[in-house]
């Protein structure tokens, strides 16, 4: 894995869990405009708009360096848009990264012909 695609990977990472909990907040901010007179949703609703707008374009470069099959982006974008999904895609994006540098560490001994 090169550089750019290690950088697009870990920004799309950076940017996944803090899109998850603004997604969370801003269903809470819903229920409490419902239920109370507490309405935080315009302002939960652009800091999360933002986060989310952030995770597409972080998830586009992604798949454009990484070469992701149609069906791993396909599966990114979905975790972008279901509650707890955006931790699921960082706790992924981490497992791949670390495997990447464990390969190249390997490449770079010479353990692995590759």
């Amino acid at each position: 894995m090169d550089i750019k695609t290690a950088s697009a990977l870990h920004r799309l990472r950076l940017v996944s869990a803090p899109e998850a909990v603004s997604f969370l907040l801003l269903l809470v901010c819903s229920v409490l405009k419902r239920t109370t007179d507490v309405n935080a949703v315009p302002v939960m609703g652009a800091i999360h708009g933002i986060l989310f707008i952030l995770y597409v374009i972080f998830w586009a470069d992604a798949w454009n360096k990484a070469k992701w099959p149609v069906k791993t982006a396909a599966l990114y974008f979905v975790l972008s848009v279901l509650p707890f999904g955006g931790f699921v895609a960082e706790r992924r994006l981490k497992r791949q990264a670390e495997d990447a540098l464990i390969a190249a560490r390997a490449r770079k001994e010479g353990v692995v012909g590759a």
